[in-house]
């Protein structure tokens, strides 16, 4: 029997995302530890950025999911963690710089809650691994899980923000109070990266009488 490496294991994690902000549980410092046992059993200790996420069944069977991709490998548990707290101290160089290049294409307009209506732009690329990659329309491509497709399929340019909000909590069995600010994020990170646009809209044409 071949012995699985924490090494191994790490490199199948980096095809893992995170599911608020495009980049991989693993740069982004939420892999706290991995043991493996003799009998190739893994046992992953790792954190999320926020208490709240609702998408916690989500990451845990998706990191499960890419453990076992790593020939060999036989049972896996997950545990979340919350002590030491996650900071933006535990992200790797690289993450931050993929953050700043995202918030340095310049400030978008503000967006409007109430009349946004979020249209989902580039395309969806199926990797051999079974992996996923929204890729915008400068060939740059973000890795993302089914829950995050799923949401960018959803902003069809015809649902305002409440809508989706309502869509995001019914797929996830929560309630709107528990996804909306994870929605929110979500668009906003999903604009920077160049997968959703939302179109001003129009000056209303009229004209004053002097």
């Amino acid at each position: 029997m071949s012995t699985v490496t924490v090494d191994q294991v790490r490199d199948s994690l980096t095809k893992c995302m995170d599911p608020e902000v495009p980049l991989n549980i693993v740069e982004m410092g939420l892999i706290y530890g991995i043991d493996i046992s003799e009998s190739n059993d893994v046992h992953i200790k790792m954190t999320m950025t926020t208490q709240g996420c609702p998408l916690h069944q989500t990451l845990v069977a998706d990191v499960t999911r890419y453990t076992k991709k790593v020939p060999g490998v036989n049972d896996v548990k997950v545990d979340i963690v919350w002590d030491p707290p996650w900071t933006m101290d535990k992200m790797a160089e690289s993450a931050k710089a993929k953050l700043k290049s995202l918030s340095s294409r310049g400030s978008p307009a503000p967006i409007d809650y109430e009349t946004a209506l979020p249209q989902g732009v580039g395309s969806l690329v199926q990797q051999e691994d079974g992996g996923m990659v929204l890729a915008n329309e400068h060939n740059q491509g973000f890795m993302v899980n089914q829950a995050i497709v799923d949401f960018w399929k959803s902003c069809n340019g015809q649902r305002k923000i409440t809508e989706l909000v309502e869509i995001f909590a019914q797929k996830t069995g929560l309630q709107r109070s528990q996804v909306e600010k994870e929605v929110i994020q979500l668009i906003g990170q999903l604009r920077d990266g160049g997968l959703i646009v939302i179109p001003t809209p129009d000056a209303p044409n009229v004209s004053f009488r002097k």
